[in-house]
C-alpha cells in the first residue's frame, strides 16, 4: 500500500482543521478584538449546558445524606413588622414619641427615615404560646396552634434597604438582578423528583405582584431551564395547556415527537444551550397536559380541608396556593415559591391598624393549616417551610397620612419549619428597641448556608463557572446556623 506523502497528509489535516472550526473556535483563537473578549465572558457557559452529555445539564446530586428533598417558600414581600406580630418591647414602648438618639442613627441609611424620626411603641396585645413561650401578638390566633413545630429566627440580618433590591438580596444572595434564585440553585443542583411537573413552581397572591418581579425566580447565568415555572391566578393557571379540540393525544405526541426532532439535530449543530432548554419545555408541556388539570382541581381535596385552609372554591388567594403547594410537593416538585402582597406598612393606606389585621388574616389561618396538613400526610419531616420578607420595619415611626414604621434591615424575624429544623425553638435576639440584632445573629447567606445544608448541599460546593469565576448562592459568604438543626 503507497503510503500518502507527507505534503498530502499535512493537507489532509488541515482540510480536516477547516471543516471542524467553527464560528466559536474561531474568536477563541483570535487573541484580540471584540470577539475574544466577548467569548471571555460566554465561553465558560456556553459549553456548561449546551449538550445533553455535559455534567452541568443534568442535576450533580447532593454532597451528603439530606434531611429534606423539597421547600415551600412563603414570601411575605413588603417587610411584615415584627414589632407588631413578634417582638414586645415594653422598653420601646415606655420610650415612645422620644426621638431617637443620635448613635442609632449615625451612618445608617434608611428608604425614608429622617434621622430625627421619633421611636413608636406598639399597641398589640402579646402572650407567650407552647411550651417554647414564643411571643405572638393578637393578629395571629392560628399560629398559636403551630407555634412549637416552628424554628424561630429573632436576629436575622439583611443588607440592603429598598424593595426590589432587598427581594433580590434574600431570594439569590446578591443585589444585582441577574443572578440565579434559589429554586433555580436547587434545581441545577438536585433537579426534579418527578419528570411531570416543573421543579421550581411560583405561585402569587394580594393586589400585584412583587416588585422585582420575574428576576426573583429566574435562572441568571444558570441554563434555563432551571428557572421558576410561574403559575397564574384563577381557573387556569397555566395558558395555552390545554390542546386545540380537533387534536387528539396522539396528534400532540407526533408534533411534540416531531418538532424535538428538529431541535435536537439544531443543538447538535450549535450547542445553543438555549435550544436545550427548549426541548425541555416541550416535552415538560407536553406530559404537564395529562398530569396539571389533576394538580390544579382542588374540588378533589375533602370539604374539611378546604375550609381549614379558608380555600373559597374557584376564588384565587393565599389560602388556596397553600393548598397547592402541599399538593406539589406531594407530587414531587423541588421548591414552590408563594409570594403574598402587601405588607409594606409605611403608613396612610397601608397603615399598622386595619391593613395589618386584614393581611395576618390572610395569611394565618392558610399557614397554620399548610404546617399541620404537611404533618398529617408525613410530609413535614422532609420539606422545609420557610416564612418571612425581605426585611423587617423600623423601631421609629414614619409620618403619612397615618403612622407605620419604614424598611428595617438590623433586626427582624423569620421562622423555618420542618426538613430537619429545631422545632420550638428561639434563636436570636435583638435589642431592647429593637433596633440592632445582638445575639445569635441569622445573615441571610447564613440563612441560604443552612437551607442548602439541610438537602444535602455543601453551600460552598454548590458552584456554577461564569465569566471567568465561580459563582454560587452565599457568593463567598455564609455560615452554617448548626444551633438550629435538630
Amino acid at each position: 500500500m503507497n503510503r500518502p506523502s507527507r505534503e498530502a497528509a499535512e493537507r489532509s489535516i488541515r482540510d480536516r482543521l477547516q471543516v471542524e472550526s467553527t464560528r466559536r473556535h474561531f474568536l477563541a483563537d483570535c487573541r484580540v478584538g471584540l470577539g475574544a473578549m466577548a467569548l471571555a465572558g460566554l465561553g465558560d457557559a456556553i459549553p456548561a449546558a449546551s449538550a445533553a452529555a455535559s455534567p452541568q445539564s443534568s442535576p450533580l446530586g447532593p454532597h451528603f445524606p439530606p434531611k429534606a428533598k423539597a421547600v415551600i417558600y412563603l414570601f411575605m414581600a413588603g417587610g411584615p413588622s415584627q414589632l407588631e406580630l413578634f417582638e414586645p418591647k415594653p422598653t420601646l414602648n415606655s420610650l415612645h414619641g422620644q426621638v431617637t438618639p443620635e448613635s442609632f442613627t449615625k451612618g445608617k441609611r434608611f428608604a425614608f427615615l429622617k434621622h430625627d424620626a421619633k421611636l413608636l411603641g406598639t399597641k398589640e396585645k402579646f402572650r407567650r404560646y407552647g411550651q417554647s413561650g414564643m411571643d405572638l401578638s393578637e393578629h395571629l390566633p392560628h399560629h398559636r396552634r403551630i407555634v412549637d413545630d416552628l424554628c424561630w429566627l429573632r436576629a436575622v440580618k439583611t443588607d440592603v434597604f429598598n424593595h426590589g433590591p432587598a427581594k433580590g438580596f434574600m431570594n439569590t444572595g446578591s443585589p444585582q438582578f441577574g443572578r440565579p434564585s434559589m429554586g433555580s440553585w436547587l434545581s441545577y443542583g438536585l433537579g426534579s423528583e418527578t419528570q411531570d411537573l416543573p421543579a421550581f413552581v411560583v405561585l402569587q397572591s394580594g393586589p400585584r405582584g412583587p416588585r422585582g418581579g420575574a428576576a426573583l425566580w429566574g435562572s441568571g447565568f444558570l441554563p434555563t431551564k432551571h428557572q421558576g415555572v410561574p403559575f397564574l391566578k384563577g381557573a387556569t393557571p397555566i395558558l395555552d395547556l390545554a390542546p386545540p379540540e380537533d387534536r387528539s393525544r396522539d396528534d400532540e405526541a407526533r408534533f411534540y415527537d416531531t418538532l424535538g426532532s428538529l431541535n435536537r439535530h439544531r443543538l447538535a449543530a450549535t450547542g445553543d444551550p438555549e435550544i436545550a432548554a427548549r426541548i425541555s419545555a416541550y416535552e415538560m408541556a407536553f406530559r404537564m397536559q395529562a398530569t396539571a388539570p389533576e394538580l390544579v382541581d382542588l374540588s378533589a381535596e375533602s370539604p374539611a380541608t378546604l375550609a381549614r385552609y379558608g380555600v373559597e372554591p374557584g376564588k384565587p388567594s393565599y389560602a388556596a396556593n397553600c393548598l397547592l403547594a402541599r399538593r406539589m410537593v406531594e407530587r414531587g416538585v423541588r421548591f414552590v415559591q408563594l409570594y403574598h402582597t402587601d405588607w409594606d406598612h409605611h403608613g396612610g393606606a397601608l397603615d399598622l391598624g386595619d391593613s395589618l389585621t386584614q393581611i395576618c388574616r390572610e395569611v394565618d389561618q392558610p399557614t397554620a393549616a399548610l404546617i399541620e396538613d404537611l404533618k398529617a400526610h408525613g410530609l413535614l419531616d422532609s420539606t422545609i417551610v420557610i416564612w418571612g420578607g425581605e426585611f423587617g420595619r423600623t423601631p421609629m415611626g414614619e409620618s403619612r397620612e397615618t403612622i407605620g414604621r419604614d424598611h428595617h434591615i438590623d433586626a427582624f424575624t423569620m421562622w423555618v419549619a420542618g426538613g430537619g429544623f429545631t422545632p420550638g425553638k428561639l434563636y436570636g435576639k435583638s435589642d431592647d428597641i429593637g433596633y440592632e440584632a445582638i445575639d445569635e445573629v441569622v445573615h441571610v447567606h447564613d440563612l441560604h448556608a443552612t437551607i442548602l445544608h439541610q438537602l444535602g448541599i455543601d453551600h460552598k460546593r454548590l458552584t456554577y463557572r461564569f465569566q471567568g469565576r465561580d459563582y454560587r448562592l452565599t457568593d463567598v459568604h455564609g455560615e452554617v446556623v448548626q444551633e438550629i438543626i435538630a
